[in-house]
C-alpha cells in the first residue's frame, strides 16, 4: 500500500515547455532570463541549446538569417507565452523574437520534420531525366502528338455541313491540319506594301489667286 507520501508525490503535476529565442543572445541576457524564469518553480535548471543560422527559423516569420536559442523547461506552476515574453521585454529584449510552446508539440514538429528530411534523402525529387529528358522521350511524344491528330482527322472527315444556297461555292479557305497552305497562300509580301497614295494637292501663291 503506499503511502500518503507517496499518493502526494505522483499526484504533482509539471509543465513542460520550449522557450526560443531568436537572433544573437549574450550570456548577461540569458543569466538574467533563466533566474526569472525561477518565479513558475522550476523542476530543474532549462536545459539550453543553440542552431546554427537558419534562413526561416520555424516559429519567426518575420525573422531570416538568425540563430536561435532554445531552453526546455519544466515548471511546477503553469506559464503563458506572454508572461515570458514580458520577462524578455523588461531585459531590453524584442517581445517579437521570443516563442514559447508546449514541449510535447514542439518534439512532435522535430520529429516531423525529420522524417521528412529522412525521406526525402532516400526518394529525391524526379530528376531532369525523370521529368521528359529521358532518352527516347521527345520522339515518343511526337508520335502521341501525330496519332491524336489522326484521329481527329478519321472523327471530322464526314463533318461536313453541306446546305443549298444560291451562288457558286467557293473552296475552303484553310485546312486546320495543314496550316502551312494557307500562309502560302498570302504569299510572302504583306498586302499593305502594294496600297499607292493620290498626288499631294498642289499649294501655293499661284495655286490660291
Amino acid at each position: 500500500m503506499r503511502s500518503l507520501k507517496q499518493y502526494i508525490a505522483e499526484s504533482v503535476h509539471t509543465y513542460n515547455y520550449t522557450i526560443k529565442v531568436a537572433g544573437e543572445v549574450d550570456k548577461n541576457f540569458l543569466d538574467m532570463f533563466t533566474y526569472n524564469l525561477k518565479k513558475f518553480n522550476c523542476v530543474t535548471e532549462p536545459k539550453i541549446s543553440n542552431t546554427p543560422i537558419q534562413k526561416s527559423p520555424y516559429g519567426f516569420p518575420n525573422m531570416s538569417n538568425v540563430p536561435v536559442t532554445i531552453l526546455k523547461c519544466e515548471f511546477r506552476y503553469p506559464a503563458t507565452e506572454p508572461m515570458v515574453q514580458q520577462i524578455a521585454q523588461l531585459l531590453g529584449y524584442n517581445v517579437n523574437a521570443v516563442r514559447m510552446i508546449n514541449t510535447k508539440y514542439d518534439d512532435s514538429i522535430d520529429a516531423e520534420s525529420e522524417e521528412y528530411q529522412n525521406q526525402m534523402s532516400q526518394d529525391p525529387l524526379l530528376t531532369k531525366e525523370e521529368m521528359g529528358e529521358m532518352p527516347g522521350a521527345k520522339e515518343a511524344s511526337k508520335a502521341y502528338g501525330n496519332s491524336y491528330l489522326d484521329s481527329i482527322k478519321d472523327q471530322t472527315k464526314d463533318d461536313k455541313i453541306d446546305m443549298p444556297y444560291e451562288g457558286q461555292k467557293t473552296p475552303d479557305a484553310f485546312d486546320p491540319f495543314k496550316p502551312e497552305t494557307y500562309m502560302a497562300s498570302m504569299g510572302k509580301e504583306s498586302p499593305m506594301t502594294k496600297i499607292t497614295r493620290p498626288a499631294k494637292p498642289k499649294t501655293g501663291a499661284a495655286f490660291n489667286k
